[in-house]
């Protein structure tokens, strides 16, 4: 993975942007998840996520300019969204569910297996702030209302994209043939 210098402007992005008229944020919005390619949120999600065995988990809706916070406390860890908190069994779950409720999602699919909760929040994690960094970058020299505009499209697109991609079933359906060894021949 690179990291976008502040002078390097990314090849893919002047072919989204050139033209007699100054470009849409849906264009710019498409220039960002093509110059993320395998980094950007929703697709991780999609490929990586939605593949395991998941279960779904809600997330309380978040305020316009709610903040996202994570709390370590006596009975464990907790996200803080706005005013309101969710328990979570570990920091990873809890940075995982981060990201999500930074996007606006009020449900997403967890892992059963913990140990791949981790890795999966730092690349969703990171995908995020690279997503919101080379929005920045595509929407240099414009005026603030256009960046806000263009980073606040930006995060609806992760969380339509999210969404899109479904949250699962609260309880996903186990295998009930459990056993191990063949039946025995009399």
């Amino acid at each position: 993975m690179r990291s976008l210098a502040r002078d390097e402007r990314p090849e893919e992005l002047p072919a989204a942007l050139e033209g007699g008229r100054a470009p849409n944020l849906a264009a710019l919005a498409g220039a960002v998840r093509e110059e993320l390619g395998e980094e950007w949120p929703p697709r991780i999600y999609g490929e990586r996520v939605r593949s395991l065995r998941t279960r779904s988990h809600p997330l309380p809706a978040a305020a316009k300019n709610a903040r996202i916070e994570i709390h370590h406390t006596l009975l464990g860890v907790e996200l803080k969204v706005g005013r309101r908190r969710v328990s979570c069994p570990d920091l990873s779950t809890a940075r995982y569910l981060a990201v999500f409720a930074r996007a606006g999602c009020v449900a997403v699919a967890v892992p059963y297996d913990i140990s791949k909760i981790s890795h999966l929040a730092d690349r969703l994690e990171q995908g995020f702030e690279r997503a919101l960094l080379v929005g920045e970058h595509v929407a240099e020299g414009r005026s603030d209302a256009f960046r806000k505009r263009l980073r606040r499209f930006i995060v609806e697109e992760v969380r339509r994209e999210v969404e899109a991609a479904g949250a699962g079933e609260a309880v996903p359906q186990f295998k009930q043939s459990t056993r191990q060894r063949p039946p025995r021949s009399i």
